[in-house]
């Protein structure tokens, strides 16, 4: 069975059971295209310094610095970063402690694969909506904010009138914008400028050959459709 991969929220496992971190990684690793991996706290807090994942799983006791203990190291200066708590146990003086830390969740092992699915999938579609990000189709993103085109992660690089065209494009998803607004977009600065249907024509031509198949439909005689699903 084939599954999409969402990107590009990243996730890090705090474990210290061996199998149960390898078993973790790998069912997430089906889903998300970022997993990163940690025996204890110590490891786990130097990779989210480095790393800056958007979601964090973490087992309460582990050797070195346990879950809590890092926890509280990151809420010094980051509100905002998503932890999730496992725990062999339902400890109450511990629950309370975690609930002042804003976890997501406590989540009391065994934890149940769909059920840690479903929460991440929750939380990762939130996460897509803060970074602005537009779903193309086959796990191709357009990433509003920085004007970006990515595939599974990595950038595809634009010419910057694809970049533009694009931008608009993707200010109205399965909407159709005609090709007249697409060059006064481009060419804005040059009110003067005739238009040309001929430059409109070859810079779609280019910009499809950057996307997967019938991402941009055109709409005859009118303009173009940027169809997301």
């Amino acid at each position: 069975m084939q599954h999409t991969k969402m990107n590009p929220v990243s996730i890090l496992i705090a474990e210290d059971e061996k199998d149960l971190l390898h078993s973790m990684s790998e069912y997430l690793e089906l889903f998300f295209e970022t997993v990163y991996r940690a025996r204890d706290g110590i490891e786990a807090f130097r990779i989210y310094n480095d790393c800056h994942p958007d979601i964090i799983i973490a087992d309460i006791n582990m050797p070195r610095l346990d879950g809590l203990s890092m926890i509280e190291k990151i809420r010094r200066n980051d509100q905002e970063t998503k932890i999730i708590i496992t725990s062999a146990h339902s400890d109450k003086e511990k629950l309370m402690q975690a609930i002042e830390l804003h976890l997501v969740k406590y989540l009391i092992k065994p934890v149940q694969s769909d059920t840690l699915k479903t929460l991440l999938f929750s939380l990762a579609d939130g996460l897509r909506q803060q970074k602005n990000i537009l779903d193309l189709k086959a796990s191709f993103q357009w990433h509003k904010g920085k004007k970006r085109l990515y595939h599974k992660g990595e950038e595809v690089l634009l010419k910057p009138k694809e970049q533009k065209t694009l931008a608009l494009l993707c200010t109205r998803p399965n909407q159709t914008v005609s090709a007249i607004d697409i060059y006064n977009h481009l060419y804005e600065d040059q009110p003067e400028r005739d238009f040309s249907s001929h430059a409109i024509t070859s810079l779609m031509k280019r910009l499809r050959q950057k996307l997967p198949q019938e991402t941009i439909k055109t709409a005859y005689g009118v303009g173009y459709i940027l169809q997301t699903n």
